[in-house]
């Protein structure tokens, strides 16, 4: 049926509307992009602004603290000029003195002497300013060391010395590195004997390790350990000039703010003082001659009051008990006649110590007494008393120094390293034994002008009595029997460019009388090199 006009128009209608509609939302669609983008650029113009204005505010900032390090630029310029001026008054040119010694009056004379006088004051606070800046270089390099690895993860510092020895000797001694008596010169090539000797060491150099541990029962906790190459020679080519590696000291301490537990083997304690020498490392200067010295197995307490300024320490322990005779054995260690004793040596100290002049004043006192069994119920007792001292003089000079008396007490140095003489041999129950009484001691005068320099001369003595050494021929040190006085004289210069490096140069003397006989005398030169570490 064909459709009606009125139809006809309404469907034009609708599809005019629905072309009107799709072109609107085509339209608003058109409009919402266009908008969306305008807002994206307004930002990115917006940020854009913010990043301009913090990169002009950080060029502001970075004019400003360069003027401010250009102003202090100019004034240390500044400072330095005036500085250089000043110097430059105080020391005028050579010219410049010969013309004003011409015309210049005497009050210009007197202004010369002032300027003279400012000049060595200058110097000295120069010389001061060096040493100053050395010490706190040696302390900034103790600081400042490779850490040493621990499997307990416990701080352990490695230190030592390797030492050079060249030296030459005059004279025929016991020990030809680190002489301690002079002998009869005998020729007799075959067994050195020959009136003097030269050769070198490096076997006097140490190794120590040091172990801080933990805080037990408030005690802070620490190792020590020394080790030197003093040992027996190895029975190799050579072999003489290498020595073996030989337990020096070792030992453990507690310590308290107050009080100390130590437990090992160490010097002695109640005499802890020895003269300054490098030559004489492996064995103490003036072993033997004036000196108590020895590496001995012990367990003491120490308790120390007072204030800053002044301050008191009480010692007291226990020692092995040994004797000064050489082992009868050399894998198989036997009872000596103190072991023998069934009980241990005693030893005590008392010590003032304070600060004068920048040094330290020390005066202290000290005992010791073990027992003796040489077998057959022949029981000595041995003993020994001590003082010792440092004092300084101002803040370049000191004298240290020790005087014991003694008897029967080799395994300490004294009786010149004996402890008795006998008649017979000792498993003869008849042999008759004589306990050796001693005095002696030595004392050191030593200059110290700056940090790197040290002069020092020093002399001491053993003397054992006669009565007790005549008519017995044996002896249970290695030295001979009949041996009574013994003396020894040094003098070194040490000069240390750096904290770690030392040279050394020293001479010393020696003179040994035997009993109703003459005596004999020997020196050595001794040139040293060592680094520290």
């Amino acid at each position: 049926m064909p459709m009606t006009t009125p139809n006809l128009k309404c469907v034009n209608l609708a599809v005019l509307f629905l072309v009107f509609l799709l072109s609107a939302a085509a339209a608003q669609e058109s409009a919402e992009s266009k908008q969306s983008e305008t807002s994206e650029l307004r930002e990115s113009v917006r940020q854009m602004q913010l990043q301009i204005q913090q990169m002009q505010q950080l060029m502001r900032e970075m004019k400003e603290e360069a003027d401010h390090y250009r102003t202090e630029t100019q004034h240390l310029e500044h400072e330095l000029q005036v500085t250089r001026q000043q110097l430059s008054s105080l020391q005028p040119s050579a010219a410049e003195a010969g013309a004003s010694s011409i015309a210049q009056t005497s009050a210009s004379q007197d202004s010369s002497s002032a300027a003279t006088a400012a000049e060595g004051k200058t110097e000295q606070r120069l010389t001061r300013l060096e040493e100053d800046a050395e010490l706190m270089n040696q302390k900034i390099e103790d600081q400042y060391q490779t850490k040493v690895e621990s499997a307990a993860r416990h701080r352990v510092k490695l230190s030592g010395i390797l030492l050079m020895n060249i030296f030459s000797n005059k004279g025929f001694v016991d020990h030809l590195e680190t002489p301690s008596v002079a002998l009869p010169v005998t020729p007799s090539p075959t067994a050195g004997n020959t009136g003097g000797s030269f050769g070198a060491t490096f076997r006097q150099s140490e190794l120590g390790l040091e172990v801080f541990g933990p805080t037990i029962a408030g005690a802070r906790t620490e190792a020590n350990f020394v080790a030197d190459f003093f040992g027996e020679f190895p029975e190799t080519v050579n072999g003489s000039a290498s020595g073996q590696l030989r337990l020096r000291t070792g030992f453990i301490r507690l310590d308290w703010p107050h009080t100390s537990v130590v437990a090992g083997m160490d010097s002695l304690f109640f005499s802890p003082l020895y003269a300054t020498s490098f030559a004489s490392v492996g064995i103490p200067a003036f072993a033997y001659s004036g000196a108590l010295w020895g590496w001995t197995p012990q367990l003491r307490i120490e308790h120390r009051f007072g204030s800053e300024k002044s301050t008191f320490t009480v010692s007291g322990g226990i020692l092995d008990p040994l004797a000064g005779e050489p082992p009868p054995n050399e894998w198989l260690r036997v009872p000596g006649p103190g072991e023998s004793s069934r009980q241990p040596g005693y030893a005590a100290r008392l010590e003032w110590r304070r600060k004068v002049f920048g040094q330290p004043l020390m005066l202290g006192v000290g005992g010791y007494y073990s027992r003796q069994n040489w077998g057959f119920n022949r029981n000595v007792d041995g003993w020994a008393v001590n003082n010792d001292w440092i004092i300084p003089f101002g803040s370049h000079f000191s004298l240290s120094g020790e005087f014991y008396g003694g008897r029967a007490a080799g395994g300490l140095g004294i009786g010149i390293g004996r402890s008795v003489v006998w008649n017979r041999p000792l498993t003869d129950p008849t042999a008759v034994i004589s306990p050796i009484g001693t005095i002696g001691g030595w004392s050191q005068l030593k200059y110290k002008p700056g940090a790197k320099i040290e002069f020092n001369v020093a002399a001491g003595q053993d003397t054992g009595f006669a009565s007790d050494v005549r008519g017995f021929a044996v002896s249970a040190g290695y030295l001979a029997a009949n041996l009574t006085r013994n003396r020894s004289e040094l003098a070194n210069f040490i000069y240390r460019p750096r904290s770690n490096l030392l040279f050394s140069t020293e001479f010393r003397t020696w003179r040994t009388y035997a009993v109703d006989a003459g005596s004999d005398r020997a020196n050595q030169l001794n040139l040293i090199m060592g680094v520290l570490f």
